[in-house]
């Protein structure tokens, strides 16, 4: 009998693993498909907790770099995935800046946005090791842009120790109805010092925008923080993206104008 019970409880560890885990074979389809298409930039493997993802570096156009913004995608989608993702990567770069988007955890398709929860620690690892590899190729300037599901992932990870990432933006950032520990956004958005854009549709999803006002609330301590609305445009950014694109930015120019490296400095990743 006890044997029963032992193997019954390790299938019962086992599938509540499983069920935390994310989709590695959809990961792999999409890296298989950047392989095979060859997007703008550099694809590159990184690590975190023993997992490889894969990201999508795009250098400047310019010799000098000003920094480089990390880049994290909605839910179940990919470093390359459009409206703004793609464009945000490919874009920043003519202005100096150069972008990293990286692969987050995805579970299988029509998972529901509160499946994904569990992966927050998963996320925070990638964000992390994102982080690392920009900090080891001797870029000291690091902003963040996470939209959706993204920058509910960036918030998680970034509330409790955040000194590496200079600036964040937060777009169509909802605020969910659940008690699960990982996405208690508005006291995330308390703990936030840096400064923080909170930018959304003017047609976003509707917790998207029924929550802006709280946002505001939740962040009256950070005098960096400012929130901004894209008007005739939806969630997706399908009318016109490359607006959105231009506002974040226009918003990171101005709010890291004064970290920005001397001329002469190159924030770049060296190429291999």
């Amino acid at each position: 009998m006890r044997w029963l019970l032992r193997a019954s409880l390790c299938f019962f560890v086992l599938l509540t693993h499983l069920s935390f885990a994310s989709d590695a074979k959809r990961e792999a389809s999409y890296a298989d498909e950047l392989a095979k298409t060859k997007p703008l930039g550099q694809m590159l493997w990184l690590e975190a907790e023993g997992k490889k993802f894969a990201g999508l570096y795009v250098e400047t156009e310019h010799q000098l770099a000003k920094g480089t913004v990390m880049i994290l995608h909605d839910q179940g989608g990919y470093p390359n995935q459009l409206q703004l993702i793609k464009t945000l990567r490919t874009q920043l770069p003519m202005h100096d800046w150069s972008t990293l988007a990286l692969q987050m955890p995805v579970r299988e398709m029509l998972a529901r946005t509160d499946d994904y929860y569990d992966l927050f620690p998963e996320a925070k690892a990638r964000i992390e090791a994102g982080i690392r590899y920009l900090q080891s190729n001797q870029v000291d300037s690091i902003v963040m842009v996470g939209y959706g599901l993204g920058a509910s992932m960036m918030l998680y990870s970034l509330a409790e120790k955040n000194t590496a990432v200079k600036a964040l933006v937060a777009v169509s950032l909802s605020v969910p109805e659940t008690n699960h520990p990982a996405t208690q956004v508005l006291e995330q958005i308390k703990k936030i010092q840096v400064p923080l854009l909170d930018l959304f549709a003017v047609n976003d999803l509707p917790n998207v925008i029924t929550t802006a006002r709280n946002r505001r609330l939740a962040a009256i301590a950070n005098p960096a923080y400012r929130q901004a609305v894209i008007h005739e445009e939806n969630h997706l950014f399908s009318h016109d993206e490359a607006l959105a694109v231009k506002r974040i930015y226009s918003w990171i120019e101005r709010t890291m104008g004064s970290l920005a490296p001397a001329a002469g400095s190159n924030e770049g990743i060296s190429k291999p």
